[in-house]
């Protein structure tokens, strides 16, 4: 399935938009409901909302967590 997910995964207080993929707290709980048309069109507006919110998410994240966990396993 496709997703814009790109494991950030919190919420901007101001839009009510994911710091990552753009999408709301509702678009996200129902994606996987939503056919592949409906899917297509809220992706095609992702790019237009990320502009419009500061892409700093408020803690760190998931993905930042394990490359720095991966970066003090690292011997070198």
């Amino acid at each position: 399935m496709l997703t814009p997910c790109i494991l950030v995964c919190s919420l901007d207080d101001k839009t009510g938009l994911c710091f990552g993929c753009g999408r709301t707290r509702d678009e996200i709980g129902l994606w996987t409901t939503y056919t592949d048309g409906e899917r297509q069109a809220i992706m095609a507006a992702l790019p237009a909302r990320l502009e419009g919110i500061e892409r700093r998410p408020r803690r760190e994240t998931r993905r930042r967590q394990l490359a720095s966990r991966s970066r003090e396993d690292d011997p070198c």
